[in-house]
């Protein structure tokens, strides 16, 4: 199995996820599907049915937040070499066609957000940033269009 590159912050947000989903949602319908079943009839019980489909998410999403839990590779950008590009990096770059600013903050694939400015180092801007310094230029083939950056300024936080 392949390690997961994450972030402290992404790390903690998955973790609490799992625990809410054990302590909170899992008792809750767990419960629910069980006054489902006493209304009767489970054949033609609504609530019993839509219980139960609610059930098979949750444990889904906990079996697979317990898979990327334990082969994340928690990675603190404050001991990275910050003279360039890494993992963890927050990068604002000036788009040369449109001359406008972007900040991109690198992230690891299961805590990206690309509306939020968090891209995941395996995409294809965050794989043209990683071991770039301050002043380069990039060219991305982007699936949309081809993308020319230059680099403003990193910075770990």
């Amino acid at each position: 199995m392949d390690r997961i590159p994450m972030t402290p912050e992404g790390y903690e947000k998955l973790k609490d996820e799992l625990d809410r989903l054990i302590k909170v949602e899992r008792p809750a319908i767990i419960k629910a599907i069980a006054e489902a079943r006493a209304h009767g009839d489970l054949s033609e019980n609504a609530e019993y049915h839509a219980a139960r489909e609610k059930q098979s998410f949750i444990e889904g999403r906990i079996q697979e937040l317990q898979a990327k839990l334990s082969r994340a590779y928690v990675i603190d950008p404050s001991k990275i070499n910050q003279e360039k590009v890494a993992f963890g990096a927050k990068v604002r770059v000036l788009d040369l066609d449109t001359e406008e600013e972007k900040e991109f903050h690198l992230v690891g694939p299961d805590e990206a957000d690309a509306k939020n400015g968090k891209i995941s180092v395996t995409s294809p801007v965050g794989k043209a940033l990683i071991g770039r310094e301050v002043g380069e230029q990039i060219t991305v083939k982007a699936p949309a269009k081809i993308l020319n950056y230059e680099i403003i300024s990193i910075s770990f936080e």
